[in-house]
């Protein structure tokens, strides 16, 4: 039996609590939940979870679990990667791996050289590498756009027809994060380029690998320009009533372009300035097909309603502002988001040590671009990147 130990209670918790009680195997089991969040004792009984636990270090200590599901804030992951690996256990991480966790602004507020960042973000990669190495144990990235099942038809497709990826547009944005930790670079590594956009930019290399490994070439991501700024800060008073976005030191928009080492690029744009749900979708352009990939909103299921009278109880789709009128709703959500998909496959790789679709390798070169990225903005310049 894969014996499952949870660390992380919230939204995204939940998530993957709902895809392990759906995938069902009898042999896999989460056996317990260790968080700071209220809440604890509620979600182990809903989700019908033995044990307990409120410190990481008890948690690692119970010999009953063969694998952490860590879903924390992002600047707490490599700490406890590495502290997992080395109390025996494989890893499932969600994203982002790992990143700069600093005030993005020194005492004297000059701005910190995100060429400082890149080289930080890489060396805590590396560091996850070593424990990887050290310990033998595996590091499952979970990158749930990778297990959309649009993406996943898309690499069907693409392994099928032999076709040469031109283009990938990708984009995840919303009216702004809820979560104490995204304004602030020191607990979240960014904003939402690295909050949102992190997922279509991790489809992108995702698709392009699999691109090259149909047509026998080594496709890497080798340049990255961008541009990020904070929209926001243009909204006042009543003007902000709907954006959710408040940054300290982070982004609220980034627009990002990367050209790999066949002349193809992938435009990469996440926002926390739209208003009207989420926006998750990649598009893919072939020199022979087309391929557009609605994960949400998808139009499924669409209501209508005149008022949102008994509505409150109701999940329609995240971050929606209102519930009256034409709506769009979010059916199969594990399944069409990928979290179904993508614990699914870090099962039967934890039973048979086959190699995940989102591992290691695919989170290293997501975390690279990303901080390349930030450098790109900053310094107003493509940043090369050298394997």
């Amino acid at each position: 039996m894969i014996r499952i130990g949870m660390v992380g209670s919230g939204f995204a918790a939940k998530l993957h609590l709902d895809s392990y009680r759906r995938i069902g195997v009898q042999d896999t089991a989460v056996t317990a939940i260790c968080s700071k969040d209220a809440d604890l004792d509620q979600v182990a009984e809903q989700y019908g979870i033995p044990r307990t636990y409120g410190d990481l270090e008890q948690l690692l200590g119970d010999p009953d679990i063969d694998v952490v599901d860590i879903i924390t804030p992002p600047a707490l992951h490599e700490d406890m990667i590495v502290r997992a690996m080395r109390a025996g256990k494989d890893v499932i991480c969600e994203k982002p791996l790992t990143g700069f966790f600093a005030p993005a602004v020194d005492e004297a507020g000059v701005p910190v050289p995100r060429s400082e960042m890149l080289a930080k973000a890489e060396a805590s990669l590396k560091a996850i590498g070593a424990a990887m190495r050290e310990t033998g144990k595996r590091l499952y990235y979970a990158e749930n756009y990778v297990y959309a099942p649009s993406v996943q038809k898309c690499a069907q497709f693409i392994r099928l027809k032999k076709s040469r990826i031109l283009l990938i547009k990708g984009e995840e944005s919303h009216s702004g994060s809820h979560a104490v930790h995204a304004p602030y670079w020191k607990l979240n590594g960014g904003g939402a380029l690295i909050r949102q956009g992190c997922h279509p930019l991790s489809a992108a290399l995702y698709l392009k690998a699999v691109e090259g490994e149909v047509r026998g070439e080594s496709i890497r991501p080798v340049s990255v320009t961008a541009v990020t700024g904070c929209l926001s800060d243009m909204l006042k008073g009543e003007e902000h009533r709907y954006i959710h976005a408040h940054p300290v030191d982070v982004e609220d928009f980034a627009d990002v372009l990367i050209t790999f080492s066949d002349g193809s690029i992938a435009q990469i744009l996440a926002s926390d300035n739209t208003v009207g749900g989420t926006r998750n979708n990649m598009e893919v352009f072939t020199n022979e097909g087309q391929y557009q990939c609605n994960i949400a909103p998808n139009d499924a299921l669409m209501v209508y309603h005149e008022n949102d009278e008994h509505l409150d109880e109701i999940y329609m789709t995240e971050k929606l502002g209102q519930k009256a009128g034409w709506q769009p709703i979010f059916l199969e959500e594990t399944v069409m988001r990928g979290y179904l998909g993508e614990l699914q496959d870090f099962l039967y790789c934890l039973k048979t040590g086959a190699e995940p679709a989102s591992g290691f390798p695919l989170a290293y070169d997501a975390i690279r671009v990303i901080y390349a990225a930030y450098r790109s903005a900053q310094e107003g310049c493509a940043v090369r990147l050298e394997d």
